[in-house]
């Protein structure tokens, strides 16, 4: 590390979710303030979850559809043992499950959350209030140690067109409407396409360097980059608006490929030539 430069207060060794939470009190120290936090099931678990709201924020995560929860109307109750000796522990009513199995009978319904290039963006979604099964652990008869009901939230079911059905927690308010959950969702595929773009189109991943400096050099160097292309593209999307022509049928989003070489998504837009 001396070597390479890298300063002695990031030597220490963190978890990607210890740095993501960093680096939101951070931005938030300087100012800038956003909406929700979105996130992928890579920092869906419960300790991101439970520190996104111990500040506040509100948050839109995907998770694993075996990720276990509690129905919302789940409480703590005080069961009579009917021998042995008396219950020392509250339990929770009803056990928890696979976020998969509480949708199981659950049809998804047709939600249009925006315009993209290719017309409205459309999928099929479902939703259920729920209580996250990431409280204290404690053990429940013969069923081990399992976790106790967490807060109220909602459980959101995507289902794409290729049959595959994603799953997604979200705290935002109990009266928000199914649009509005879908909405919040997708909005990650922003991230998620200017991640690619940045990797596929500006070399964002291409550094071979060794040095701490020469890496935030090349990392700074792209962002510049996307952010004047962005600009770019911005200044000529205005410029179609006086004059727009009819919009082709919507189409069924999906994720962004992830690797470089893959066929760009149906309303991806391609970056302005310098």
């Amino acid at each position: 590390m001396t070597r390479a430069g890298v300063p002695e207060d990031r030597r220490e060794a963190r978890t990607k979710l210890e740095i993501a939470v960093a680096e939101i009190d951070r931005v938030r120290e300087g100012g800038v303030r956003f909406g929700c936090v979105l996130a992928d099931a890579g920092y869906g678990s419960a300790p991101f979850r439970q520190a996104l709201s111990a500040r506040g924020l509100t948050w839109a995560v995907r998770i694993s559809g075996r990720s276990k929860v509690n129905p919302a109307g789940a409480t703590m109750i005080f069961p009579v043992a009917g021998r042995g000796r008396p219950r020392k522990r509250h339990v929770p009513d009803q056990v928890s499950v696979a976020a998969e199995t509480i949708l199981s009978d659950m049809t998804g319904r047709a939600v249009a959350w925006r315009h993209g290039t290719k017309g409205r963006l459309r999928g099929r979604f479902c939703a259920l209030r729920v209580r996250m099964a990431d409280g204290p652990t404690q053990r429940i008869g013969t069923k081990g140690n399992q976790h106790l009901p967490g807060d109220e939230v909602w459980l959101v079911r995507e289902e794409r067109g290729s049959g595959e059905r994603k799953y997604y927690l979200t705290n935002l308010p109990a009266d928000a409407t199914l649009k509005q959950l879908a909405a919040t969702i997708k909005a990650r595929w922003i991230c998620e396409q200017a991640h690619q773009q940045m990797k596929e189109e500006l070399g964002l991943d291409h550094f071979e360097g060794r040095s701490w400096t020469g890496l935030h050099r090349h990392v700074l160097m792209t962002m510049m980059a996307y952010a004047f292309l962005q600009s770019r593209r911005l200044a000529a999307t205005g410029r179609k608006k006086k004059n727009r022509l009819p919009t082709a049928p919507a189409l069924d989003v999906g994720d962004p490929p992830s690797h470089p070489g893959s066929p760009q998504p149906a309303t991806a837009a391609a970056m302005p030539v310098l």
